[in-house]
């Protein structure tokens, strides 16, 4: 039996403690280091110390035979060496053999977005004078104005709120919390839900206190928001693909478009490293070329 395994619960622990990981993480990293294990195992390499540059270079081989993409490989070693650099921590293991490995690069492709005319034609569909149709358009506002996951969006508490100070509680990744500013649309969307709809959707159920709920009066679940998004685009006659995590692009986009800070476009998506949030500054070949006619001192164009 490979003596590694007998780490991996004290991995997971640390993970869960020291890192805050998700259980997605947690069940992505477990994933991982059965495949190195099985690896070992048909290597017939029993001690994680007898591990080298070589076998490391052909497990990496046998990941790429298997047509994983990029991310999957990159995901694995990141995986991997994570866990050799607990056992180093741990003094199980005297150096990590993944340090020398180079992650491989992944394509970053552009995130799509909603235009503003696009988003106007979603946020008149809703048919406000319904408890269902308040809702929707306090989710579709909320997510706009806050660039919030669908995670967060369904998490989100009454309490959470602040409405004196147009601020809302945020709980993100890894248990981080974060405070975000909301302007007046969002607020007033939320407003009208949660004095009107909110409470006809409730009925006699409990209020566990989650903002938003679902027909039946219950929290509403990530699945839910994805179904409603779905039907506000084919009501609106959009032919474009919708997630909730567009609206989150679309915000970070606009953001960026408008001038604001990449730092702290950072901040108010709850990003870690700074270059999970450079991938948003794409813009518009509209929008860089109304910069360039607006800020360049030769290239404005006389009128023929």
């Amino acid at each position: 039996m490979l003596e590694g395994k007998a780490y991996v619960k004290p991995f997971v622990e640390y993970l869960q403690i020291e890192k805050n990981a998700s259980p997605y993480t947690v069940e992505y990293y477990s994933y991982d280091l059965q495949s190195f294990f099985d690896f070992l195992q048909r290597e017939h390499i029993s001690d994680l110390n007898e591990v080298d540059y070589q076998n490391v270079r052909f497990f990496l081989t046998t990941l790429y035979d298997q047509q994983l993409s990029r991310r999957s490989v990159s995901r694995k070693i990141s995986s991997i060496r994570s866990f050799y650099k607990f056992l180093e921590r741990e003094k199980v293991v005297s150096e990590n053999p993944f340090l020398a490995i180079h992650l491989p690069k992944m394509d970053q492709p552009v995130p799509s977005f909603f235009y503003k005319e696009e988003l106007e034609k979603l946020f008149q569909v809703s048919d406000t004078s319904t408890p269902l149709g308040q809702r929707n358009q306090a989710i579709l506002e909320v997510m706009y104005a806050t660039g919030i996951r669908v995670s967060e969006c369904v998490g989100l508490k009454i309490d959470d709120i602040d409405f004196f100070l147009g601020t809302m509680l945020i709980r993100g990744k890894g248990k981080k919390e974060r405070y975000l500013p909301f302007g007046r649309f969002a607020e007033e969307a939320l407003q009208t839900y949660i004095d009107n709809g909110r409470n006809s959707l409730r009925k006699n159920q409990p209020d566990s206190g989650e903002v938003f709920l679902n027909a039946r009066g219950r929290a509403l679940t990530t699945r839910g928001v994805r179904l409603i998004l779905d039907k506000l685009v084919k009501k609106a006659a959009l032919t474009v693909d919708i997630h909730p995590h567009k609206l989150r692009h679309t915000f970070a986009t606009h953001m960026l478009n408008e001038g604001a800070d990449l730092r702290v476009v950072q901040e108010l998506l709850g990003h870690e490293n700074l270059s999970s949030t450079q991938v948003y500054t794409h813009v518009s070949k509209d929008h860089l070329r109304n910069i360039y006619m607006n800020s360049h001192p030769r290239a404005n164009r006389k009128n023929n």
